[in-house]
C-alpha cells in the first residue's frame, strides 16, 4: 500500500471552512426565525407551536456549532496531497477516506480559484481538469497554490511529450 501523501493544506483552511459553514448555518437558522415571526403576527388556529419552532431552531443551532467547531479541524487533518512527475495523489474525507490518483498525462488544464471567503484569508483552490472529471486541492496559501498550479502544468506538459 502507498504511503500517505506528504503535503497538508494551509492551517488557515480551518478558518475559511468555519466561516463558510457559519454563513450556511445563519441562512438555515433564518427558517425557524421566519416561522416564529409569521406565527406571532399572523397566528390563527393552524399556527405552529412556539415550542416546535424553538426546538427546531435550537437543534439547528447545536448541530451548526458542532459543524463549525469539529468538521473543519477533522477535514484539515485528513486532507493531504502529493505531486510528482507521474501523478497527483489526493487524500480526503472525514468519515470515509478517499484516495485519488490522477495521471499527469490525463491533465487537460489547471486553475486557481478564490471566492470572497478564501480571498479574505489569502487562500486559493487549485482545480485539476481531466477529460473525465475535475479535482480540487482546496485552501492552499496563494503562493503555494501558484507553485502547485505551475508544477502540475509543467509535469503534465512533460508527461505528454513522453507519450
Amino acid at each position: 500500500m502507498r504511503s500517505t501523501p506528504k503535503h497538508k493544506l494551509s492551517k488557515s483552511a480551518v478558518k475559511a471552512w468555519r466561516i463558510s459553514i457559519a454563513v450556511v448555518i445563519l441562512l438555515v437558522i433564518l427558517i425557524p426565525v421566519a416561522l416564529g415571526v409569521v406565527d406571532v403576527f399572523w397566528a390563527d388556529e393552524t399556527a405552529l407551536s412556539p415550542w416546535l419552532i424553538g426546538a427546531s431552531g435550537l437543534i439547528i443551532l447545536i448541530a451548526g456549532m458542532l459543524a463549525i467547531f469539529l468538521i473543519p479541524e477533522i477535514r484539515w487533518q485528513r486532507w493531504r496531497y502529493q505531486i510528482d512527475e507521474h501523478e497527483i495523489d489526493l487524500q480526503s474525507g472525514i468519515f470515509i477516506i478517499t484516495r485519488t490518483l490522477i495521471p499527469l498525462k490525463r491533465v487537460q488544464h489547471v486553475d486557481t480559484r478564490q471566492g470572497p471567503i478564501l480571498r479574505s484569508v489569502e487562500l486559493a483552490d487549485v482545480t485539476i481538469s481531466t477529460a473525465a472529471s475535475t479535482h480540487c486541492i482546496p485552501a492552499l496559501d496563494q503562493d503555494t497554490a501558484d507553485h502547485v498550479r505551475n508544477q502540475i502544468s509543467k509535469f503534465a506538459r512533460l508527461a505528454k511529450e513522453d507519450v
